[in-house]
This record gives C-alpha cells, sequence and structure tokens, in this order.
C-alpha cells in the first residue's frame, strides 16, 4: 500500500501543476523502460569496470588532499596538475597527459593537438568523414584570415564512411601519401546521421594505417565517447586522444578545461601549442580547479551511465512512434547521444523547448534558432546547465537543415535525462506535431 501511495505521489508531480505530462506520455516512457530493462544491466557491467579502473588511477597515482591546494601566478611545480594528469594518463593507459583549465572546450583540444604536430607542408586524413562543424574552420575546410593549418601549408583529405557506417580502410590506405602525417577519427557522431564508431572500428583503423606507415600519427576525438565502454582508443593502439571536461569524463564537476592523453612526445609538442616553445606544460594556473576535476573524474563512470540510459530510452521510445533513430534501440553504444530524425524545423524546435523546460537551470528560457559561432547553420539548443554548455549534462541540439535531425545527450541522473525525454514529447503532443498510438 506504501508503495502505490508513492507511484501515486510521483506520478502527481510529473502530471500535476509541477510538469503537466500527459499520462500517455509517461505509460509510453514506462513501457520503453521494460524493454530496456536487459541493456540497462549491460550498462550497468561497463559502469563498474569503469569505476574500477578509475580507482585504481587513484590510488595508483596516491591522490591525497595535498593535491587539492592552490598555486598561483605561472604555476611552477603544481603538485595537484601534474597528479591530476598523471591519474589521466593511468585511466587511458597512455604515456602522458595534457589536462588544463586553459584548454577552453574539447574543439580548443583538438586544434592544439593538430597544430601541434603537424608542420607546413604536412598532410591530415579525416578517415570517419568530415570533422565536427566548429573544427572546419581549424583545419581551413571553411573561414579565411584566422590562422588555419591551411593557412599554414598543411593539406587537407577526407575518406568519407562506408555506407554501413564501417571506416573504409581500403579508401584509407589508397588516400595515405608520402605527406601523409596525420590520420584522424571523430567517435561519436557529432552532427552526422551515422552511430559512433566502435573501439573494434578503430582498433582495424590503426592497423590499416599503420600497415601502410608505422610513422603515420593515429589521433581520435574522443567527445562523448569516455566512459561507453570498457576500453578507450588508446587501448586500441590510438597515439593521441582529446577531449573536453564538460563532457564525460568531468562528471558534471569541472567547471571548464580540457584534455590531451596520449605517447609523451606528442603531448610535449601539443603543450607548446596550448601555451608557447619553450615553455610548454612547465605553467599553467589550474585556479583551485584540482578537487572538482579528480572528483569529476571519480564520478563520470556513473554520469555517463546515467546519461547512456537516457539516450537508450530516447531511442526506444521515438523508434516506437515510427521515427528514425540513430543508433537504432538495439545497436551498441559507443558515446552518450542519440539522434532523432524529426523531420520538421517545428519539431526540432519544440522537442528542444520540452527538455529546456525540463532544465534545473534557466527551464523558463525558450530556446530559438540563432547562428552559433563556428556553426555553418542556424543551430537551436537546450541547455540549462549549472555548467555553462555541459554537454553531459541534459540539453538537446540540432542544426536547423534538412532532414532535421535532434541530437540528445546528457543526464547527471538517470531520472532527470528521463524528465527531458518525456517532457520532449509532450510538448510535441501539446502542440499536435506528433501522435501517441
Amino acid at each position: 500500500m506504501g508503495n502505490e501511495k508513492q507511484k501515486t505521489g510521483s506520478e502527481n508531480i510529473l502530471t500535476g501543476d509541477g510538469f503537466q505530462v500527459d499520462p500517455q506520455v509517461i505509460q509510453k516512457v514506462e513501457e520503453a523502460e521494460k524493454k530496456l530493462s536487459p541493456r540497462f544491466q549491460e550498462l550497468d557491467h561497463i559502469k563498474t569496470q569503469n569505476q574500477y579502473k578509475v580507482v585504481k588511477a587513484l590510488r595508483e597515482n596516491r591522490i591525497s588532499d595535498s593535491h587539492f591546494a592552490w598555486n598561483t601566478g605561472y604555476g611552477y611545480d603544481d603538485a595537484g596538475r601534474a597528479a591530476l594528469e598523471k591519474v589521466y594518463a593511468s585511466i587511458f593507459h597512455t604515456e602522458a597527459a595534457l589536462v588544463r583549465t586553459q584548454i577552453v572546450n574539447g574543439t580548443h583540444a583538438l586544434a592544439i593537438t593538430l597544430a601541434g604536430i603537424l608542420r607546413p607542408g604536412d598532410e591530415m586524413i579525416y578517415c570517419s568523414g568530415g570533422p565536427y562543424d566548429t573544427l572546419e574552420e581549424v583545419i581551413g575546410i571553411r573561414g579565411e584570415g584566422m590562422g588555419s593549418l591551411k593557412e599554414f601549408g598543411i593539406t587537407y583529405k577526407q575518406v568519407e564512411l562506408l555506407p554501413d557506417g564501417n571506416i573504409d580502410l581500403k579508401g584509407v590506405k589508397s588516400a595515405i601519401g608520402p605527406k601523409t602525417k596525420m590520420c584522424c577519427v571523430q567517435r561519436s557522431t557529432g552532427y552526422a546521421w551515422r552511430k559512433a564508431l566502435s573501439i573494434d572500428q578503430i582498433r582495424e583503423w590503426v592497423l590499416a594505417v599503420k600497415s601502410v606507415n608505422s610513422d603515420i600519427v593515429c589521433m581520435a576525438d574522443n567527445c562523448y565517447g569516455e566512459f561507453t565502454n570498457l576500453q578507450e582508443p588508446t587501448d586500441a593502439g590510438v597515439d593521441v586522444i582529446a577531449g573536453s571536461l564538460i563532457k564525460n569524463p568531468g562528471g558534471g564537476l569541472a567547471l571548464s578545461g580540457g584534455y590531451v592523453a596520449g605517447k609523451k612526445d606528442l603531448v610535449k609538442k601539443i603543450s607548446y601549442r596550448l601555451t608557447c616553445p619553450g615553455i610548454g606544460d612547465e605553467c599553467g594556473l589550474m585556479f583551485g580547479q584540482t578537487r572538482p576535476m579528480l572528483q569529476g573524474m571519480f564520478l563520470a563512470p556513473s554520469v555517463t551511465n546515467a546519461a547512456l540510459k537516457g539516450a537508450l530510452l530516447c531511442g526506444e521510445l521515438y523508434s516506437d512512434l515510427g521515427f528514425e533513430t540513430c543508433p537504432g534501440p538495439m545497436d551498441a553504444r559507443n558515446d552518450i547521444i542519440q539522434a532523432v530524425k524529426l523531420g520538421t524545423p517545428e519539431r526540432v524546435v519544440t522537442f528542444c523547448q520540452g527538455v529546456q523546460e525540463a532544465a534545473p537551470v534557466d527551464s523558463f528560457v525558450t530556446p530559438e534558432p540563432w547562428d552559433m559561432p563556428g556553426y555553418e547553420d542556424p543551430v537551436v539548443m537546450a541547455a540549462g546547465a549549472f555548467v555553462q554548455g555541459s554537454s553531459i549534462e541534459l540539453s538537446a541540439d540540432g542544426p536547423i537543415r534538412p532532414p532535421y535531425i535532434v541530437y540528445f545527450q546528457g543526464g547527471l541522473t538517470y531520472e532527470h535525462s528521463r524528465l527531458g525525454v518525456m517532457m520532449s514529447l509532450d510538448r510535441l503532443l501539446k502542440k499536435g506535431l506528433i501522435s501517441i498510438k
């Protein structure tokens, strides 16, 4: 009897003045959760093993309260910063890592990685189709006069994925030439309609590249992919990875920052692009952020697990309603992003507005499409987060261009991600843009 009362109370919060969710929506979500129970158990196993991996790294590097102390000025001999970077290197099984507040986002982490390794006359190849939108100006695919790689004499090629979503290994081998210095893949979907790359796919790609020239540097954009599997790209032979701390590895606690992890000589070169030649990783104040960065990493496996479950729920629910989703409900997950092909700009905007209403911060704001810096098309973005722009917190976004796809990700808890899914559907239903059969 007590449980029934608890359930009724919970439903009243959702259907009453708090959120005003249609009971049909709640029923559809509960049906989807029943179907997903075995998948949730699989994700819990991955979370558990990754949690132990993180604790092991913290223990091995003898993290103590002294590592949380502030430093000032140049940040010379910052023991906390050094310990933080050793923890990242241990988790990703690499020789070195660069984890800094000065890295402003994932695009910046990738930009310094490319600029740190490549030199005039070198060639780089993206082997997973086009890069994420914001990297196009970094590379020089579009935009002029900003100091892109193209302006410094670095040439670019890209190899499209095969129709089945696999890397075109033959195409990659054929594209490699005498000037090829670096081959890159983007692990997550970005704004593309494709599945995220699996660790096995990345492993095969590395072997293919190295079979042509073992000196070519293999780099993976690891944004949105950390802790979604038992292994990381560096376990599959990738030389260097880069990502953002306000995505998976920051666990929702990191206020800013990014990371690079890989071979020691490569990380050193990259550090010279972060600061300047001769200084590299020797300077860089952490502004007291070693504690939230380390604690965020400690929580990251659980937070990523919550986001993965929310993405699964979103995919299952909208697939059941007849929409194309990527990945599909039963597909393996290699990032936290769920794409739904909604078909009209009105649906994309309304979906995002529903997610925004579920936010703990700025829930009263109504997202509208706008010309965001670095993007080719207007973008609508729902992001009511404690940390501005944090993609590991509940968010949804999409470029306003055909075929009008929305990208749903994040949720520091599964319950919050679940609420975002419910409210996105509820607002579409109330506007008459969707029907529930």
